[in-house]
């Protein structure tokens, strides 16, 4: 263990101090928190996986073995995020795969949803909003990845599961039968056409393709035996790809060896029947025997544990399913926070996952045609969805906008790309003291991923809607190859409601840093020299210690000088977060790194980016995505955008706005730029008082709150929401923000139903610029009453208790709020 010896109070200038320490004696700790990361992992086992073509024609490969991807023979951590472009205008599709992009996505995967393609049998529709191979094309021009979720049975909330009413009601599904098979491979073959030439195997973007969805059907022609037949037939139309997946949970049968399970977990369980909050989730709580979550929604019982427990051995843990948020159940409507999404990154990356696959990522809306398209109980669905909206509380929502969780998860995006490659062939090693259950709420959460004597320490100390209590005077001890690790070099208190990853003797250009109580972020090139990002979690002291043998100097701030020992570590400490140089390292060799660490709040506003054909750090409080010259930059409602750049940009950008260069904001080259302010009107005036609504009905397949008859909703209240003109002058978007209690409230042009909403407390809003035509006249809106009685679930924060004989149906607000936007013109943007 480490000997602690401070230093000389005249060393500690600057923002940092330096300590000096050997590696004899014990150190003393109030809660010394124990994990053995010694023993190596099992051996990585190659070919025995039957995935399709391997290589594009340019001689690059994606792999797969027992452990992980890889790309182009290296160990690769992708994330991936769902987006589903039959429920986006494709006006606005370009627009918002660059949006995702730039939040670290490298991978987008999509539905082929049936019943959007031919919803009467034999009438294909490809075009418009429905244009699958349009969609395909933009991604691979903006280099991203697709995986191409084929079903013919999807789920995802839609009706009959995506599978078309004709289908439904002529003959079994999911399963080998001669005639759901034909049809089947008709619409297939259709998809395949749509696709041609856009495989990876062709220099396309394609590199997935999941066959069925949450299968766990068992029985003569079912289970394994289906699974086979379709990825046959896939083969037989031309799928070949890299890789084939299948959902993996809940009891999920298929073909050991031939496809790759994909697992999942939510924050909250809004199919779930209870009208109650639950019990803490096990997305919260670190898996070290199992890929599988509770409950994710199928809508099958299952058989048994499934082929999982065949072949975890064989396959890397992938996610495809960690929910970005949870849709919208009518008789659950969980609020669910940034920080419920962003504490579930270390507990599923600490647990082995080796693909971050989140659904949704960006939400969206469901098309409409011959029928609505959602899933309903009306038509024996198990649960009741909005009719129209499909937002998920996504980090990219309905409309575009991003929500409070985009910051919390990027920055984890950022260290995967850039520290991703070490940390997918490590091991999960777990500690010594586990929770008893996911509701043991008395003992920290954490584990090691290691290889050799490199490694991370995932921790989190939060769950969903139970306060944590703090973890005073705590230490981790680190058992490795070499000999134990302990850190911090005195007991820290961990915060109620803190998570984070922080590094293990991981090399910074030749720099080997023993450990940092920072998260790090990125790596980018400054002046010349290697600048690594790292942030720091509110209330917790941050250090860094570096091996004596790979520096010569450590200085911090306006420190003059470094005492190193003769033995031991280097140890800086006392680092306050900014955006200034924190560390400044030379190695062994007479090289320099720079180290920078950012608060919590400014790493919520740091974007990772290539920009005038460098990488380069962005601080803005807007929302950005690139451009063909350069960057957007958008703000709602703010009409000031502040905006830093690392490395700094020469020459300088023009823009839409005038810029002013702003003096330095520690390390990034400062712009700002305004424009003028709008004020946008809105009025809304009552057009009808509502109904006594009937009480609410208890039944379905789920035994649970259904929602009304469409009869009942002629009994809402409603308004005439007029919006002022100019509402979509000189401005990227506006929307329309309502505020309202009640049940049910949907949003008309005219007789067009052009927006729905669950009430859950949350403000609903509405993007206009896609309904520019719609506003020249006043909208319709409607409020079905709620009832105190009502057995759903709404979270406490949203109830009220100002209901009027037993319901409740009011508007509180309405306002249109606009969204600015700031082009940067930079010279060999891209």
């Amino acid at each position: 263990m480490f000997n602690v010896r401070w230093i000389s109070p005249r060393l500690m200038l600057g923002c940092a101090a330096i300590l000096c320490i050997s590696l004899a004696g014990p150190v003393q700790a109030a809660s010394l928190l124990e994990v053995d990361a010694s023993r190596p992992g099992p051996a990585v086992q190659t070919g025995h996986l039957k995935m399709g073509t391997a290589v594009s024609p340019r001689g690059e490969t994606l792999e797969v073995n027992s452990r992980y991807l890889t790309r182009n023979g290296k160990p690769w951590f992708p994330v991936m995020g769902e987006f589903h472009y039959t429920r986006y205008p494709r006006a606005y599709w370009e627009e918002e795969l660059r949006k995702i992009k730039a939040a670290g996505v490298q991978i987008v995967a999509s539905y082929v949803f049936w019943n959007h393609h031919e919803e009467r049998a034999g009438e294909f529709n490809w075009n418009d909003d429905r244009d699958l191979r349009a969609f395909v094309d933009l991604c691979g021009r903006l280099d991203l990845y697709v995986v191409v979720r084929l079903g013919p049975w999807a789920h995802g909330e839609a009706r009959y599961g995506g599978t078309p009413d004709w289908v439904v009601t002529m003959m079994p599904t999911r399963r080998n039968d001669s005639a759901y098979l034909q049809y089947t491979e008709r619409f297939w073959r259709q998809v395949g056409h749509q696709l041609q030439g856009r495989l990876w195997k062709d220099g396309g973007p394609i590199i997935g393709v999941q066959l069925e969805n949450e299968y766990n059907l068992a029985g003569e022609g079912r289970g394994p035996e289906h699974i086979s037949t379709l990825k046959k037939l896939a083969l037989e139309i031309g799928f070949d790809v890299p890789y084939y997946n299948v959902t993996g949970w809940d009891g999920a049968l298929y073909p050991v060896g031939e496809v790759l399970p994909v697992f999942a977990g939510y924050p909250d369980d809004p199919w779930d029947r209870s009208a109650s909050m639950l019990p803490p989730k096990e997305v919260y709580a670190f898996r070290f025997d199992s890929r599988v979550a509770g409950n994710v929604g199928t809508l099958t019982a299952a058989a048994g544990q499934g082929s999982w427990v065949l072949d975890a051995d064989k396959t890397p843990f992938l996610g495809a399913e960690f929910g970005g948020g949870v849709p919208a159940m009518y008789r659950r409507r969980p609020h669910i926070t940034a920080d419920d999404i962003g504490a579930m990154l270390p507990v599923q990356l600490g647990s082995g996952v080796n693909l971050y696959g989140y659904y949704m990522f960006h939400g969206g809306s469901n098309p409409q045609g011959h029928t609505t398209l959602e899933e309903s109980t009306l038509i024996g669905g198990y649960n009741d969805t909005p009719i129209i909206s499909y937002d998920f509380q996504a980090p990219i929502g309905q409309y575009g906008t991003q929500h409070e969780s985009l910051g919390r998860i990027r920055r984890v995006h950022h260290f995967l790309d850039a520290f991703g490659s070490s940390l997918a062939p490590m091991h999960v090693h777990a500690p010594a003291r586990l929770p008893a259950s996911p509701s043991d709420l008395g003992t920290l959460r954490f584990s090691v991923r290691g290889q050799g004597d490199r490694g991370f320490l995932f921790a989190s100390n939060y769950v969903r809607q139970y306060p944590m209590p703090a973890r005073e005077d705590v230490q981790f001890s680190v058992k490795l190859p070499s000999g134990e690790l302990v850190f911090p070099q005195q007991p820290i208190d961990i915060p109620s409601g803190a998570y984070f990853i922080w590094p293990i003797n991981l090399s910074l250009s030749g720099v080997n840093l023993r450990y940092a109580t920072a998260q790090p972020v990125t790596r980018l090139d400054d002046q010349g020299t290697p600048l690594y990002v790292f942030f720091a979690q509110p209330g917790i002291p941050v250090e860094f210690a570096f091996d004596q043998a790979t520096v010569r100097k450590v200085s911090g701030g306006s420190a003059k000088r470094t005492a190193l020992a003769n033995k031991g570590v280097v140890v800086a400490a006392g680092i306050k977060p900014s955006t200034a140089e924190a560390l400044r390292v030379v190695d062994a060799a007479g090289n320099t790194i720079r180290i920078m660490v950012l608060s919590e709040e400014q790493s919520r506003q740091f974007w990772v980016t290539d920009l005038g054909g460098r990488r380069r750090g962005i601080l803005t409080s807007g929302q950005l995505l690139s451009s063909d010259s350069g960057l957007i930059v958008r703000n709602l409602e703010e009409p000031t955008f502040r905006i830093g750049v690392l490395p700094a940009l020469d020459p300088l950008p023009s823009g839409n706005l005038a810029l002013r260069r702003e003096r330095n904001d520690g390390l990034f080259q400062t712009f700002e730029a305004r424009t003028a302010a709008r004020q946008v009107a809105v009025t809304v005036q009552k057009i009808r008082a509502a109904d006594a609504a009937p009480k609410i009905m208890v039944g379905g397949t789920a035994n649970a709150a259904l929602q009304p008859a469409p009869e009942q909703f002629g009994r809402s209240a409603a308004w005439t929401v007029t919006v002022a003109p100019n509402a979509l002058e000189a401005v990227s978007d506006a929307y329309l923000d309502i505020d309202y209690q009640g049940d049910v409230g949907r949003l008309f042009a005219g007789t067009t139903l052009i927006d729905d909403n669950y009430y859950n407390g949350i403000t609903w809003r509405v993007g206009l610029k896609r309904f520019h035509e719609e506003i020249r006249k006043p909208l319709t809106l409607t409020v079905l009453p709620l009832r105190d009685d009502a057995p759903i679930y709404i979270e406490h924060r949203a109830r009220s208790s100002s209901a009027l004989d037993g319901q409740l149906a009011e508007v509180v607000r309405a306002r249109v709020v606009p969204e600015y936007e700031l082009r940067l013109d930079v010279p060999g943007a891209h």
